[in-house]
């Protein structure tokens, strides 16, 4: 995936996330009842709108974990691969029992995004915020929070920012599939936060421009840090030890904005209970070698991503094999 010292884009053609689930023929069969379709999008919103109240969720929790854990054989033993570098080794069960207690915390955070879009009031939110970042964000400077696929990540960005009184600009990965897509998109929108504008990656060099701006104005903008997106540019970092490839987009737009590094976290602490940590935050270099000043402050992503999976390791959704 990498090339050179910044990395190089994958081969032309190459569409899916390096960490995106497989798809291959399960995919095409399937159509939108694959586990990237459409229905997986419509049905949990659905449901957790109109459907499963306060008695129903943790059943359909139970049902629908116990059923991806049957039949999602290899995002099941992916799990348990990728955890091992994080909890150690261990014979099958214990392989089987990880498996089943992540897919069970993803089941939950699925379904309560779609509730925490439609109805926020509901949700307790605790911010544990590092004293040095506080003091950054009481400059008023513009902050690059960086995230990861790690509890609620997508919440975590935008909860932490409530509190700001600033515009946020999250930025989030493209759906696999297109009609998912729009339906995201079409949620988001539907927010109607004044001081919240969404946007969805892409090689379209006007976002770029777009998110440089914000930053000089003042304002924030929420990335995901660990997880290279089809096409983008990577960094060979190391996660527990294993080689791991870092995107390279949040250094360098902090860089070249001189915006500060807010490393992020939202964790799921209980039933519509979250805790977000915002951690120290650290500039990158401004160095006459702008290649070393970037790869320093990826590794620095690196490291606070370590921290977080070690935080709630069952909380760590990636759900493609990362090492053989």
């Amino acid at each position: 995936m990498t090339g050179g010292p910044e990395g190089t884009p994958p081969a032309k053609g190459d569409v899916t996330p390096p960490h995106a689930p497989e798809g291959g023929w399960a995919r095409r069969l399937l159509g939108p009842f694959h586990v990237t379709g459409i229905f997986w999008y419509r049905f949990p919103h659905f449901g957790m709108r109109y459907v499963l109240g306060p008695w129903l969720f943790p059943p359909a929790v139970v049902l629908f974990t116990t059923g991806f854990f049957c039949f999602l054989v290899r995002i099941r033993r992916a799990i348990a691969a990728n955890l091992e570098p994080v909890l150690g080794p261990c014979g099958r069960l214990e392989r089987l029992r990880r498996a089943y207690r992540t897919l069970w915390e993803f089941a939950w955070c699925y379904g309560e995004r779609y509730q925490h879009i439609d109805f926020p009031e509901r949700f307790a939110v605790e911010v544990e915020t590092d004293p040095g970042s506080q003091e950054v964000l009481d400059t008023g400077q513009g902050v690059v929070f960086v995230t990861a696929h790690v509890g609620t990540w997508e919440m975590a960005s935008h909860l932490v920012s409530t509190g700001l009184k600033r515009h946020v600009h999250v930025v989030r990965e493209q759906e696999l599939n297109p009609a998912a897509q729009e339906f995201m998109k079409g949620l988001l929108e539907g927010i109607g936060d004044p001081l919240t504008s969404f946007h969805f990656a892409s090689d379209d060099p006007r976002l770029g421009m777009i998110l440089m701006d914000a930053l000089r104005r003042g304002e924030a903008v929420a990335l995901q840090g660990d997880r290279p997106r089809a096409g983008g540019k990577s960094l060979a970092a190391t996660l527990f030890g294993r080689p791991m490839s870092l995107p390279l987009g949040p250094a360098t737009l902090a860089r070249s904005a001189r915006a500060w590094i807010i490393p992020t976290f939202a964790f799921r602490t209980g039933r519509q209970h979250y805790r977000v940590v915002v951690r120290t935050p650290f500039k990158v270099a401004h160095t006459d070698n702008r290649t070393r000043d970037v790869e320093e402050a990826t590794r620095r992503i690196a490291h606070e991503v370590e921290w977080a999976i070690i935080q709630k390791p069952h909380q760590w959704f990636c759900f493609r094999k990362l090492w053989v």
